[in-house]
């Protein structure tokens, strides 16, 4: 199910957006950048650190250290609700069912035997054209 998909992010839960921004691109020299909160959410923003094709997100918030990060798959032009229902059909505990991303995109969280967090990632121009 996931053979042409690549790891897209990867989620933190982090205490203080602030300073992880000084870590990530003062330390060690990534390009960060903000993305607004959804409609509703408590914090004002997220942080990204961009790495090659891939990106760390940061949400302000705690989270118990054994669930963090999320490794977040992104499913390519696979449509999300399909390889949800695939994993239902195998048993995989959802964690959290299809739902929208803080970017418009499309996401669901699912857990692997040992109760690690996995998370699937559909961009937003996907999304609009599977509406």
């Amino acid at each position: 199910m996931l053979q042409n998909s690549h790891i897209g992010a990867v989620v933190f839960f982090v205490s203080d957006l602030d300073s992880t921004r000084q870590f990530y691109e003062g330390t060690l020299g990534l390009e960060t950048s903000w993305i607004a909160a959804a409609e509703g959410e408590e914090d004002d923003s997220h942080l990204l650190a961009h790495i090659g094709d891939s990106v760390l997100v940061f949400f302000k918030g705690e989270e118990k250290p054994a669930r963090t990060p999320i490794i977040v798959f992104s499913t390519g032009d696979n449509d999300i609700h399909r390889m949800v229902e695939q994993l239902v059909a195998c048993n995989v505990e959802i964690i959290a069912p299809v739902q929208h991303a803080p970017d418009g995109g499309l996401t669901a969280d699912f857990a692997d035997p040992d109760g690690h967090i996995l998370s699937l990632y559909q961009p937003p121009t996907e999304v609009s054209q599977k509406l």
